[in-house]
């Protein structure tokens, strides 16, 4: 199983070819490429130059011994009653389903939304992923679904919406073109809503999963942070991901961790990550998983 993490902590602090090279220094096999900041942040692959660009981060990884295997789309991917919003967003998505293809990776997660009446939910999201299928055919990139969350409106509190749940999730992959269509799930935000990555990922089986969103969290907040310092069972997890043999990336969306700490402590903190996944990757390889309780406390 490779190693991968996204890019968007370091290529806000250092740019992408900067982060890209520190990156593969740092020792990961793959990347997953950020596209998810503002517009305004973040120009380039949206803007009129941008096969140059991709063309210059292809050739920045190659050079450094390093892939892309996935990439994440802007998102909200759709919000209530601003279409000159959701007009940018799905020609953003179409955009990042194209540069995808051309730094070289093969998957594109895309998140469902949940800002249509519940009762229209799956009707609503199930056309808007079909919409993408022509650009995911043209660009040979299949789009994954991830499992949401959302939050009540009154206190905040954590409640389940879109693909939230094994049931549905599978639900929404089988009634599209699993050609083009595949599954990304994300660990953490599976405990939020009370069910188990462990669950999700026996649920959603070999042929369903190919792509992970990796983090720890306290089953309160969505912190995304280093596995063994929340509530997340990671001997569960990768004895379900060895159960299913799951073939995808262990790819790392863990940049709470990263976040706060000093450009001096940036990379220190980043090479521990790596190292806390290949503990992990080992575990799933050899089937050697420690006795005993693997949730941090």
């Amino acid at each position: 199983m490779k190693l991968s993490t996204q890019t968007h902590v370091f290529s806000r602090r250092f740019g992408d070819e900067k982060a890209i090279k520190l990156l593969a220094e740092i020792g990961y096999d793959m990347l997953d490429y950020s596209m998810f900041a503002s517009p305004l942040k973040q120009p380039d692959v949206f803007g009129d130059g941008y096969l140059e660009i991709c063309k210059k981060l292809k050739k920045t990884a190659d050079d450094c011994g390093i892939g892309f295997n996935q990439t994440h789309a802007p998102f909200p991917s759709h919000k209530a009653d601003d279409e000159d919003y959701n007009n940018w967003v799905f020609g953003a998505i179409v955009r990042a389903i194209e540069v995808t293809s051309l730094i070289g990776a093969k998957i594109v997660v895309v998140h469902p939304t949940a800002a249509v009446k519940e009762n229209r939910r799956k009707e609503f999201n199930l056309a808007f992923f079909n919409r993408l299928k022509p650009y995911c055919e043209t660009y040979g990139v299949k789009v994954a679904l991830e499992n949401m969350f959302g939050s009540n409106p009154n206190n905040g509190q954590i409640i389940p919406n879109v693909c939230s749940f094994t049931k549905e999730f599978c639900e929404y992959l089988d009634e599209l073109d699993d050609r083009y269509f595949t599954a990304c799930l994300d660990v953490g935000h599976s405990g939020l809503v009370g069910e188990t990555a462990q669950n999700m990922i026996v649920g959603l089986g070999h042929d369903r999963l190919r792509s992970l969103h990796v983090h720890d969290n306290n089953f309160l907040r969505d912190l995304h942070t280093l596995p063994f310092t929340q509530n997340l069972d990671w001997k569960a997890i990768m004895l379900a991901l060895r159960e299913i043999d799951y073939t995808g990336e262990f790819t790392f969306e863990a940049d709470g961790f990263l976040t706060k700490m000093p450009d001096e402590l940036l990379v220190p903190a980043s090479r521990f990550m790596c190292e806390t996944g290949r503990v992990l990757i080992s575990w799933f390889e050899t089937g050697n998983i420690p006795a005993g309780d693997s949730k941090g406390e």
